[in-house]
């Protein structure tokens, strides 16, 4: 029996190249670091400004902003110049986004600190999507990228348990740690990565445009693709919300301590680890948008149910209950979304694509804020959940449209 484990962990391996292990293991390292930062950096924020939800929230607009810019600049770049040295300099400069973050104390130290990772930190996700869809066949995808969230949430695991212990001594200390962990991943990439970037990608890149939108136009014209983003969007505002605000609203209203509250990010992160495989081999079966909405129903189903609870448990189960669509929705999307993408064009297809949570983040942080300071803190929640309506409407309404015109979308499973 063992043989037989260890016999199918080395085929797992070989079944990827080293560059993908290479990604694997530096997602992992530099998500825990910044993981330690993630889910207390509003907390921080508002306890160093002193300033209402909804001005301190506006910090995360300011850096959406800056990241849909960068993403709009960095397809056309990535898909000129390569994946390599973007994913260089994007890790190393978050990382010194992360260590001035410690030092910030004005609201303006803090808008410019982040709107400098909000322009960089999108950088590597738009080049490391475009790597992965360079280095793994059409048919690995959907769980070659399954792998790469495991290593996310092992991270995301392990960082906010050792931020809750490290937050009550210093906040310095878990911000110089996120700094290293992007710094190391950084120095990797540089010393072991090789470029993906395939010839005709450059060759059709390096020809005259054509097209007044940078390149985007026929992405833009793409309905099923820029329908998925739109309902995409719209899910993940129910998750935004409760990433950037459940911190803030169960600490401040209902006595839940930092130590409790990072188990509520790592009960995330262990489900994904343990879960995602075999969740994934289930919904590759079907149509994706019918997994994206399955997927946004669980992820509105979380925020109205932080709406109705008063506890730590109860937050606790809104998280279990989000992770549930975050299994089915994510890794569904990314694969829909390499999928679609001209091999001359996936650094844009995967910069509009990554767009989703820097549009999700600046709205629904923002929103719910006003929600709070002018209705009440519960609001949050009841706004959140309609989101989710909205999307698994706009998903079904997607599948069913393109069945009835007879314009199949590609299916979920590889082929």
């Amino acid at each position: 029996m063992i043989a037989a484990f260890i016999k199918k962990l080395t085929d797992s391996y070989n079944a990827y190249p080293r560059q993908f292990w290479l990604m694997f293991w530096g997602m992992l390292i530099s998500t825990m670091g910044m993981s330690m930062v993630w889910p207390f950096l509003l907390v921080y924020a508002r306890g160093r400004l002193e300033l209402p939800l909804t001005t301190v929230a506006s910090l995360f607009t300011i850096s959406s902003v800056m990241g849909i810019l960068s993403s709009l600049v960095g397809g056309p770049v990535i898909d000129r110049f390569g994946r390599k040295w973007v994913m260089v300099i994007s890790l190393v400069l978050n990382g010194v986004g992360y260590f001035l973050l410690s030092r910030a104390s004005t609201f303006g130290e803090f808008a410019l600190i982040m709107g400098l990772n909000g322009t960089i930190n999108p950088l590597y996700r738009v080049a490391a999507d475009a790597m992965m869809a360079d280095l793994i066949p059409e048919a690995q995808r959907p769980d070659a990228y399954s792998i790469q969230r495991m290593a996310n949430n092992i991270g995301i695991s392990l960082g906010p348990l050792l931020g809750g212990v490290l937050a009550a001594i210093s906040y310095s200390i878990i911000f110089a740690l996120a700094a290293a962990g992007l710094a190391f991943y950084g120095a990797l990439v540089l010393l072991f990565a090789v470029e993906t970037l395939p010839p005709q990608a450059r060759d059709a890149a390096s020809r005259p445009a054509r097209d007044p939108f940078g390149g985007y136009g026929k992405v833009l014209s793409n309905l099923p693709f820029m329908g998925m983003v739109g309902g995409f969007i719209t899910a993940t505002i129910c998750a935004a919300v409760i990433w950037v605000l459940l911190a803030d609203y169960s600490m401040t209203n209902y006595g839940v301590t930092a130590g409790q509250y990072s188990w509520i990010p790592a009960t995330n992160a262990l489900m994904v680890v343990f879960f995602q495989l075999a969740v994934t081999q289930v919904t590759k079966r079907f149509r994706p948008l019918l997994m994206m909405a399955a997927g946004a129903f669980f992820y509105g189903l979380a925020d109205l149910s932080i709406a109705l609870s008063g506890a730590f448990w109860g937050f606790w189960l809104s998280m279990v209950i989000m992770t549930v669509g975050e299994l089915a929705l994510v890794p569904t999307s990314s694969t829909f979304a390499a999928k679609l993408a001209p091999v001359d064009q996936r650094a844009r297809y995967m910069s509009l694509y990554g767009l989703s949570w820097n549009v999700a983040s600046g709205i629904g942080p923002v929103f719910g804020g006003l929600l709070s300071d002018n209705f009440g803190p519960k609001m949050i929640w009841y706004g959140g959940a309609l989101a989710g309506l909205v999307a698994v409407a706009g998903f079904l309404w997607m599948d069913r449209y393109y069945r009835a015109a007879e314009n199949p979308i590609p299916e979920n499973r590889p082929v």
